[in-house]
């Protein structure tokens, strides 16, 4: 048989990708590293502090557990995630005053899908949201995929990133806002909210029936003393409250995948469940790991605590000795926003990564513009995630002050 050719090119059509997908945010904490795997390949070594990947150690009890498993078959888990887990977690939140019970907790693959299954659970397309920027990024990319609206309202570096004042929120209500949300304490600012803040923030929700959506996955990262208050706290808000976790930064086991979302409002659980059954059940193995982790001493999170203490302290002097620089001190978690003398935080971070090293090493930062909504915002500004060893952290802060000297989109 024979086959004759054309000359002319085949040119294949191929179908449109969704409206989602175009709008859908890219990553700012992960977009850059097609740079910095290049950078490696070339021989430079990276200091990572644009991701919250901690290098502390997950607990022993957890792996333990995954390692010792009896399990002969890895079988689907309840949707809802494991009742004997589901059962221990109560007793974790009751040493935080959270009163609620197994049906009150749906375990997700990680604080991710918690956020995802909320956001479809309580809003419908067009609806609006209002959340406090700078914001988790990955705030944008799921309300996009929930076809919610995102209505920020700026809090400022120069007040430490404080809750912005009540009435910014009611000057952003609109018929169609349907709740708010918080992360406390914060990711990027590192900022926490004080029991004032969120008892003014409570009578906004009250006021205008609104979900208050909480995502508290730092609540073991609390410094100088000061308190968690979390919003499942608030009394007369109880089914408007939903409380989004995760143990990716509790036990240091982001890859684990274990989430909750949580509620005393069993509307919202029963629907919330159809969305956790669409996915069938969430990690057999992170369960068991998480379950077992719970059983981790407190020693293990004051020496934790104290570890992270130390290198914010060290960070934040470090950073508002260099010239032009300003850092707020964080009060929890382990990330801090500074504010840089640099023309533009993207172009700053590739560059660091592209162009400059400093005795062959250089260091990785997230451009702030992703954790903002608004266009044009944090221009000048990169998160920094403390989750390195001193002696990394001393020498990535070196790698820094240098850059900033002989960075060619430096201002005064």
């Amino acid at each position: 048989m024979f086959y004759i050719c054309s000359s002319k090119t085949n040119t294949t059509r191929m179908p449109s990708i969704s409206n989602k997908a175009v709008a859908m945010p890219a990553s700012p904490i992960r977009k850059l590293v097609p740079f910095a795997d290049a950078a490696k390949k070339k021989g430079t070594k990276i200091y990572h502090l644009n991701i919250g990947q901690p290098d502390i150690e997950t607990p022993a009890s957890f792996l333990n557990a995954v390692r010792n498993s009896d399990m002969k078959i890895v079988e689907y888990s309840h949707s809802a995630g494991n009742e004997s887990y589901r059962k221990k977690l109560c007793g974790y939140y009751k040493e935080y005053n959270i009163t609620v019970d197994p049906s009150d907790i749906i375990i997700t693959c990680g604080g991710s899908e918690a956020i995802e299954i909320a956001m479809l659970t309580c809003f419908n397309p067009g609806d609006e949201i209002i959340i406090p920027e700078p914001f988790y990024a990955n705030y944008n990319g799921f309300s996009r995929a929930a076809d919610v609206v995102v209505k920020p309202i700026r809090s400022f570096i120069d007040s430490g990133f404080a809750l912005p004042p009540i009435a910014e929120f009611e000057k952003a209500i609109t018929p169609k806002t349907k709740g708010i949300m918080i992360c406390n304490p914060g990711n990027p600012t590192g900022y926490l909210y004080t029991k004032a803040e969120l008892e003014a923030l409570k009578e906004v929700v009250k006021k205008h029936d609104l979900f208050l959506l909480s995502d508290e996955v730092y609540r073991e990262f609390c410094y100088d003393g000061k308190e968690y208050v979390s919003v499942m706290h608030l009394s007369g808000i109880e089914n408007n409250v939903i409380l989004l976790d995760s143990i990716s930064k509790r036990y240091s086991a982001c890859g684990a995948r274990i989430g909750a979302m949580i509620s005393r409002n069993k509307e919202i659980m029963n629907a919330a469940l159809k969305f956790a059954q669409a996915r069938l059940s969430p990690p057999s193995y992170g369960q068991i790991g998480a379950e077992a982790a719970l059983e981790t001493p407190r020693s293990y999170f004051d020496g934790v605590k104290k570890e992270y203490v130390s290198r914010r302290d060290f960070v934040i002097e470090s950073l508002n000795k260099m010239p032009g620089v300003f850092c707020p001190k964080p009060s929890g978690a382990f990330y801090c926003i500074a504010k840089l003398p640099i023309d533009n935080a993207d172009k700053f971070c590739q560059w660091l990564l592209e162009e400059f090293s400093h005795d062959q090493k250089t260091v990785m930062l997230a451009p702030a513009t992703g954790f903002y909504s608004t266009p044009g915002a944090g221009i000048n500004e990169v998160r920094i995630a403390y989750v390195l060893n001193l002696e990394d952290l001393k020498n990535a802060m070196v790698c820094l002050e240098k850059a900033l000297q002989v960075y060619p989109g430096k201002t005064n």
